[in-house]
């Protein structure tokens, strides 16, 4: 059994939570989930135990009343015994049309992190899994200097992210092992701060910033052209989407810390800095989360050939991201019980776009999920 807590009960979260439970009553099988049933731990033996979100609209509510708002179908009713609870926001919502409640207006950042160590010993969490919305974050690079900023009370140095991998490394002191799944951009498997402090801790730290659909597309396609030794001249990759994490990133501090991420396999990959723009580029609500694609790549090929590569796309996505929280969940269990606290990176050069530790960067997917399957015990594919 894994027991899962969710922060941000938006569409990623929504969707994990749905999806794993039609899985449970049979509606649905593994597609989407990259290790479908190869694991010691069953897709069936996840359980979600906790919620928190910071849409005054969603608090209090049930799970079975918040996916409503993300899924027409048939909802499994095990949905209506998760409360959704207050969580942090730290103007994580601010210019979006959310009015934002959290445990920071009625408390200070001290008592915010010592009441969800509390009511994570009660659910009893083995992973807590972090789908925020994109923030504007300044990494923190320090563990000192992290400490000091949660007991000084420092809102405007901090992220709602930052708090909660904080909350989660103290939670994992107590209890002797939990794991920290970090699906949004910010930095914290890539922080030295939050690594370090994860070691100290039993804290287990994927991250970060879930690969689901151009970027791991472009890394594919970028190794392949490597390989070949073709030389790349630029590269155009953009998205557009209509849910409120693409509205979320019409804010221009927020899109920086997503183009980071995205961008960071390019260098990696080639070994250059080819001339690139790869970025979320904007928010068209007809779209809804089904987000549009599009990819340009000129590259030179043998005796000078000039050669271009066009693709185009719509990709639901959040489902990608929640079938791959599916494998995270369970891989931060059996990282836990090995005992490899810190951050794993075998684990997130396959599953995250800007996988940590920082000094590892990229490699090409195809190896990095070798490494992956090899580090979980399973056969490799094509090696």
């Amino acid at each position: 059994m894994v027991r899962v807590v969710i922060l941000g009960q938006g569409y990623v979260g929504s969707i994990f939570a749905l999806g794993v439970e039609r899985i449970k009553t049979g509606e649905l099988g593994y597609y989407g989930i990259p290790l479908q049933n190869e694991l010691p731990i069953k897709v069936e033996d996840i359980e979600i135990v906790g919620s928190y979100d910071v849409d005054k609209n969603k608090i209090g509510k049930s799970l079975y009343e918040v996916v409503k708002n993300y899924w027409d179908g048939k909802i499994p009713e095990a949905l209506k015994n998760i409360i959704v609870r207050k969580g942090i926001h730290l103007r994580s919502l601010r210019n979006l049309p959310i009015e934002a409640e959290g445990l920071e207006d009625e408390m200070s950042l001290r008592e915010a992190v010592e009441k969800l160590v509390e009511e994570w010993k009660r659910l009893n969490a083995d992973v807590i899994v972090n789908v925020c919305t994109t923030e504007a974050f300044v990494p923190f690079g320090n563990k000192e200097e992290l400490i000091k900023a949660i007991e000084n009370d420092e809102r405007e140095r901090l992220t709602a992210t930052q708090v909660y991998a904080y909350a989660a490394a103290l939670y994992a002191k107590e209890r002797g092992g939990a794991a920290f799944v970090n699906a949004i951009p910010t930095l914290i498997a890539n922080d030295p701060a939050f690594v370090e402090l994860a070691k100290e801790n039993n804290l287990v730290i994927f991250g970060d910033d879930g690969a689901t659909g151009a970027t791991p597309l472009t890394a594919d396609v970028l190794a392949h052209l490597a390989q070949r030794n073709r030389y790349v001249k630029d590269i155009a990759q953009f998205n557009i989407g209509g849910n409120t994490d693409f509205l979320a990133l019409t804010d221009k501090e927020r899109n920086k810390s997503k183009e980071f991420t995205k961008s960071s396999v390019v260098k990696d990959l080639l070994g250059y800095e080819a001339p690139h723009y790869i970025k979320p580029t904007g928010f068209l609500e007809p779209l809804g989360d089904k987000k549009f694609i599009a990819m340009h790549i000129e590259y030179v090929s043998f005796n000078g050939a000039v050669d271009e590569l066009v693709i185009t796309g719509r990709i639901n996505d959040s489902p990608a991201l929640a079938g791959l929280l599916v494998d995270l969940v369970r891989l931060g269990k059996m990282a836990v019980e090995r005992k490899e606290f810190g951050t794993v990176y075998e684990v997130n050069a396959f599953y995250m776009k800007n996988p940590g530790p920082g000094e590892k960067g990229n490699i090409p997917r195809i190896i990095a999920h070798e490494k992956m399957r090899m580090w979980a015990g399973l056969k490799p594919r094509w090696l």
